[in-house]
C-alpha cells in the first residue's frame, strides 16, 4: 500500500510539472516591424500594428505566452526555419514559392497591390505608359513579382528594390522613382501622413487575389491547426473586427 501511495504521489507530481511546463510555454512570433500600419515600432521601440494585435489575440485564444522576434524582411522565413521564431505574422502573402519553404494557415486578410505617384502627375498604369519609367517596390514581395513579370525583367522600365517599404517611400518623395507599387492598405495608411499628402493612388489595383497568411515551419500541423482554430474564434467573437476597425474604416478580412 505504501508503495502504491508513493506511485500516486509521483504521478501527481509529474502531472503538476507537466501542467506548469505547458503554462510556461512561450511561442516566438516573427515580425518585420518596418511595415506600418501592419507592423512597426512606436516611439518607445515597442512593436505595434495590425499584425502584432492579431498575433496577440491568437496567442490569447491559444492560452500561450508569446514574445516578438524582429527579423529583416529578407531573413524572416530563414529565421523561422532556424527556429528563431515559431510562427510569422507579418503580412506574408501565400504563394506557391513560399509554400515550398513553410506551411501557411488560412488567410487572415485579403490584399491587393496598387500604384501611387504625385498628385500633379498624369501617371497611367498600362504597360505602354510604364515604359521608360523608374518604379519602386519592396524586394521579395508580390509587387516586385508583378513588376518583373510586366516589363522589369525585359528592361521596359527600371525597377528599384528596397529593403523596407519606408525606404521606398523616401525615394518616392525625393523624386528618385516615378511611382511605387505596393500593398494598397500600406499605401492607404502612408497617403494619410504628412509625407504622403501630395501623392495619390493611380489606376486600379493590379492584383486583387493576394491572400495573406501566418507561416509555420513545414510539417508543424499542430501549431497551424491551433492558429486556424484561434483565427476562427477571433472572427466569430468580434475581436478581429475590433482590431480591423482600429486601423481601417473598411474590412480587409
Amino acid at each position: 500500500m505504501q508503495t502504491y501511495k508513493k506511485f500516486l504521489l509521483a504521478a501527481a507530481a509529474t502531472l503538476v510539472f507537466s501542467a506548469n511546463a505547458m503554462a510556461a510555454e512561450k511561442l516566438k512570433m516573427g515580425i518585420e516591424a518596418a511595415y506600418p500600419p501592419f507592423n512597426n515600432k512606436d516611439a518607445s521601440g515597442q512593436v505595434v500594428g495590425f499584425d502584432k494585435d492579431i498575433g496577440d489575440a491568437l496567442c490569447a485564444k491559444m492560452k500561450v505566452e508569446c514574445e516578438v522576434v524582429v527579423s529583416d524582411w529578407d531573413g524572416i522565413i530563414p529565421a523561422l526555419n532556424a527556429k528563431k521564431s515559431d510562427f510569422i505574422v507579418s503580412s506574408l502573402s501565400i504563394t506557391d514559392e513560399r509554400k515550398q519553404a513553410v506551411d501557411f494557415t488560412d488567410p487572415y486578410y485579403s490584399n491587393k497591390q496598387q500604384f501611387i505617384a504625385p498628385k500633379n502627375v498624369d501617371f497611367k498604369t498600362d504597360d505602354a505608359s510604364l515604359a521608360g519609367k523608374t518604379l519602386g517596390t519592396q524586394r521579395a514581395t508580390q509587387a516586385a513579382i508583378w513588376l518583373d513579370d510586366h516589363g522589369g525583367m525585359d528592361g521596359k522600365f527600371k525597377v528599384s528594390l528596397y529593403d523596407t517599404q519606408e525606404n521606398a517611400y523616401l525615394d518616392l518623395t525625393s523624386g528618385r522613382v516615378d511611382a511605387l507599387l505596393a500593398d494598397k492598405y500600406a499605401n492607404y495608411d502612408w497617403l494619410k501622413s504628412d509625407a504622403g499628402k501630395n501623392y495619390e493612388f493611380k489606376g486600379e489595383p493590379v492584383n486583387e487575389s493576394d491572400k495573406v497568411g501566418i507561416a509555420v515551419r513545414k510539417g508543424d500541423n499542430e501549431l497551424r491547426n491551433k492558429l486556424n482554430a484561434a483565427l476562427k474564434e477571433i472572427v466569430a467573437d468580434g475581436t478581429y473586427e475590433k482590431i480591423n476597425n482600429k486601423y481601417f474604416p473598411f474590412s480587409i478580412y
